[in-house]
């Protein structure tokens, strides 16, 4: 199963986003920055998140990007349903009908044997996923990520946060 290069963007960025303090922002622009992608990019995946309620937008020129719930509310499968969609990466087309001869739909009353191998795959895929909350891996990170890696990632962190004024309002 390969997923699109959006899902590993999404993950990033919302564990960097984990990391930023209290009820502050991080601009998409910052977030492309931090991880070497386009801007219009990685802004069509911010604003996949935020439709799902992963993200909040935080308009005006001091706005950007938070987590909408804490970190422990969310799912690796959460992250990428929002960026790949709800549908199984495998999709039957019954091609088995499809050959020269044409039989009767009776013939395939039972279920298509690849299919439910496929769908079954996909159940316990995402299980993985639901099981793997965005605050355990970055928990692991910051237990086992080369302490370099650490102090660039809290340090481009702090330089790009924006702290809001209470009550902000929030862009859904």
């Amino acid at each position: 199963m390969k997923l699109g290069e959006g899902v590993e963007a999404a993950i990033h960025c919302a564990a960097t986003l984990a990391s930023v303090e209290g009820n502050s922002t991080m601009p998409g622009a910052a977030l492309a920055e931090s991880f070497g992608l386009s801007p219009s990019y990685l802004l069509k995946h911010l604003n996949m998140l935020t439709a799902a309620r992963i993200l909040e937008s935080v308009p005006g020129p001091a706005g950007g990007y938070r987590l909408a719930k804490p970190a422990e509310h969310i799912t690796l499968l959460d992250i990428v349903l929002a960026v790949e969609g709800r549908e199984p990466a495998f999709r039957c087309g019954e091609i088995r009908r499809n050959g020269p001869v044409k039989l009767d739909a009776s013939a395939y009353v039972k279920p298509c044997g690849i299919n439910a191998a496929m769908l079954k795959a996909e159940r316990a895929y995402r299980a993985a996923l639901a099981e793997t909350r965005l605050s355990d891996i970055v928990a692991t990170y910051q237990a086992e990520g080369d302490p370099r890696s650490l102090a660039a990632s809290c340090a481009f962190v702090e330089r790009h946060q924006r702290p809001q004024k209470p009550g902000s309002t929030t862009q859904t």
